[in-house]
């Protein structure tokens, strides 16, 4: 199988990054999934780019700012005989009406 790994930052000097970085990661995810392709969030990004190994990855890169890692998303297709793993059905009771 081919992986394919990206990276989301976002400028810390944006007062709604997070927001934003997660968002980039969640409609990545979701094309990603309508057009066939398996995909899972990583944590860690934030802790890997505040170390100095990660800073220095990122200039490496040519990436200089005051960047944040909000998460990885790994891209990939799933390998011929694996079963897809079914979600749990959904409980009947988890809405409440309030008036």
């Amino acid at each position: 199988m081919a992986l394919r790994l990206s990276i989301v930052l976002a400028d810390k000097d944006i007062s709604t990054y997070i927001y934003d970085g997660s968002l980039v990661m969640g409609n990545l995810m979701n094309a990603a999934t309508a057009v066939g392709v398996d995909n899972i969030w990583i944590h860690r990004a934030k802790e890997e780019f505040e170390s100095e190994e990660g800073k220095q990855l990122l200039k490496s890169l040519g990436i200089e700012g005051n960047y944040e890692g909000i998460g990885h998303v790994a891209l990939g297709y799933e390998e011929e005989g694996n079963k897809k793993a079914v979600a749990a059905a959904r409980k009947s009771d988890y809405i409440y009406y309030i008036k």
